[in-house]
């Protein structure tokens, strides 16, 4: 197991660790499926779990198995301006002040199953220049829980798997993260790995990093 004490990198996943998009993902799916003539079930857990986890074109999959369905939802959904769920989000506290005080520390990286609203909701909150690498589901042949992205990110900076912590809240993140032999820390999440923190402020104590270190 890594010591924390050897991380370089820190590995942020985005929904449900930077933001609590809930609101946002599920509006994003309702114009989908409502054009499409069906309804999100909000109460099935099951639906749930996969809207906020997998990536757009998985989900999308999940809701139409017929493949002219699935073409016809992957148009609709690029049709669709990111930008007007963006007020939808809301950042995780402390979450900025973490990024302030871990910037020229170790580096910082995105690994998340979204796509092209990535750079979007980065700009729209003004944190894409604490990033140094953002891999999104678009940029992989095979979206998490597989390795790829992962590996991309250290492939990317130079570094071992030992080197890196990813910060992820779902079991997706925990299957990548333990594929790709990168240190797992959950986020508000009962899942083994590495470490497990409720805030993000949290992983500056694991780093043993301060703001006047």
């Amino acid at each position: 197991m890594s010591n924390a004490n050897s991380c370089k990198v820190v590995i942020y996943d985005c929904d449900g660790v930077m933001f609590d998009s809930f609101e946002a993902n599920v509006a994003f799916y309702e114009r989908i499926l409502g054009q499409m003539g069906k309804t999100l079930d909000r109460s099935d857990a099951e639906v749930m779990r996969v809207l906020h986890t997998y990536a757009n074109r998985e989900v999308l999959a999940y809701f139409f198995p017929d493949q002219a369905d699935w073409q016809e939802s992957v148009r609709l959904a690029g049709a669709i301006d990111y930008l007007d769920l963006v007020p939808m989000l809301v950042m995780e506290e402390g979450y900025r002040e973490t990024l302030q005080a871990l910037q020229g520390v170790v580096e910082l990286a995105v690994c998340t199953n979204r796509s092209t609203s990535m750079e979007t909701v980065l700009e729209s909150f003004d944190l894409a220049d604490y990033f140094g690498c953002v891999m999104t589901a678009n940029k992989v042949a095979n979206p998490k829980p597989h390795p790829e992205p992962l590996l991309r990110v250290l492939d990317h900076y130079g570094l071992e798997a030992r080197e890196a912590l990813f910060v992820g809240d779902s079991e997706v993140d925990r299957l990548a993260a333990l594929a790709a032999g990168v240190p797992f820390v959950a986020y508000k999440a009962d899942m083994p790995g590495f470490a497990r923190i409720d805030r993000h402020g949290d992983i500056l104590s694991l780093l043993e990093f301060t703001r006047s270190a």
